[in-house]
């Protein structure tokens, strides 16, 4: 039997500890304990007080450590104390340190991967999803896609974006922010630790410029509003469905996700109403839209050819027009300079410019939310009857030279 600063240690012996069944702590000494289950399962605990702070540390089972071995780690543990060390925090961070070595086999694919697949369910449609995939694999699958997501530092991060950051700046920033998001998943998830080294405010703003100082924002090429309408006259001249899809898209201000995927089912015609509902809109709000005369002219076009759930199917009758029917359009009408998108810049241009209808009604009519938080709180309609009048103006404008127009008054659009 051992002392040491007046304690008595080493009291327990092998045998005794083979016999004991009492259930409780059974003291050896130095904070050492052979704690007896009451169902009768022995275990070694160590018991110790750091900073004023009583704390319990379970060792092992009796069958897995002998009491020699029980002591060992029992006096370890009294060493790391006299060094002002937590001997539980210190096992700890040897078993986050075993994590993470374990972890070097999942490499950052494999976590883009398992991101993707955690997060697709809340983005709002597929394209959201390729469009991560492909960035994904075109940029840093190169680069490194195959070594452990540990490993991925700034260095790395940089050789990547780099390159890109003046030629494509708006398809840099998002992959940039794409990678944090991975490396930040990575991290909750205990396969890395340390900074994000994709994070841009005060990381990598300090070695690359500011994206809005590298190239003005491109926006989408829009038509002058007193272009619209002999623009118009030429859509209708041109036969098929994608014609009548982007007419409809003019009249409307709508997105062209909206309106491709429009079904019938959606139209009211007697009341002469759209109703977008909320998981097809980008606000992921329903979204009402009063039809102009013009409008439902487009509709009684397409409706004399129904064949299936969309207004403007596909190839197929069971499938939409293809996103890309418009462009193509406007291809063959020679009008690569315009996009599809563009439209409601027109639109909106046009609003404010020759109208005297307020900004929330042109901004309603294109679904945008409301910047402010108080405004959007006491702002529950949505200006239906107000949009109505702008939309049937907006029609008539579209049936017009547009040039030279006078600015609508609000009474006269009402009238």
């Amino acid at each position: 039997m051992a002392t040491k600063a007046g304690r008595t240690i080493h009291t327990l012996s092998a045998v005794g500890v083979s016999k004991l069944k009492a259930p409780g702590y059974h003291a050896d000494g130095g904070g050492l304990y052979l704690q007896v289950s009451p169902a009768g399962t022995k275990s070694w605990i160590f018991r110790f007080k750091l900073q004023g702070r009583a704390r319990e540390m379970g060792l092992g089972s009796l069958n897995a450590l002998s009491l020699a071995d029980a002591r060992g780690r029992a006096a370890e543990c009294r060493r790391q104390l006299v060094d002002g060390i937590d001997p539980i925090e210190a096992r700890k961070a040897v078993r986050d340190e075993s994590r993470l070595e374990a972890a070097k086999a999942m490499t950052f694919d494999a976590c883009a991967t398992a991101y993707i697949g955690a997060h697709k369910a809340g983005w709002r449609n597929d394209k959201h999803v390729s469009q991560w995939e492909n960035t994904i694999a075109t940029y840093t699958q190169p680069v490194f896609g195959t070594l452990p997501v540990q490993s991925i530092d700034t260095a790395l991060v940089m050789r990547v974006i780099e390159p890109m950051w003046n030629e494509k700046p708006e398809t840099a920033s998002r992959l940039r922010g794409r990678i944090e998001s991975i490396l930040d998943w990575a991290t909750v998830r205990g396969l890395r630790r340390g900074e994000n080294p994709a994070r841009w405010r005060g990381h990598l703003e300090a070695l690359l410029p500011a994206r809005s100082k590298v190239r003005a924002v491109k926006h989408h090429a829009a038509l002058p509003y007193d272009e619209m309408g002999a623009f118009v006259q030429a859509v209708r001249a041109e036969a098929g469905i994608a014609a009548l899809a982007l007419e409809f898209l003019i009249l409307t201000a709508a997105r062209t996700g909206e309106v491709i995927g429009a079904r019938w089912e959606e139209f009211d015609l007697e009341a002469k109403v759209w109703t977008v509902p909320a998981e097809r809109m980008k606000g992921k709000r329903e979204h009402r839209v009063p039809l102009s005369p013009a409008a439902l002219k487009v509709i009684a076009a397409t409706q004399a050819t129904r064949t299936g759930d969309y207004v403007f199917p596909g190839r197929k009758a069971d499938k939409p027009l293809s996103n890309m029917a418009m462009l193509a359009l406007l291809k063959r009408m020679e009008r690569e300079d315009l996009t599809s998108h563009g439209f409601r810049s027109t639109f909106r241009d046009w609003a404010a410019e020759r109208t005297n209808y307020a900004r929330e009604v042109a901004e309603a009519a294109l679904a945008h939310a409301v910047g402010d938080k108080v405004e959007a709180a006491y702002r529950r309609g949505d200006l239906f009857e107000k949009r109505r009048r702008l939309m049937n103006e907006w029609a008539k404008h579209c049936a017009s030279s547009g040039k030279g127009a006078a600015v609508i008054p609000i009474r006269a659009a009402a009238a």
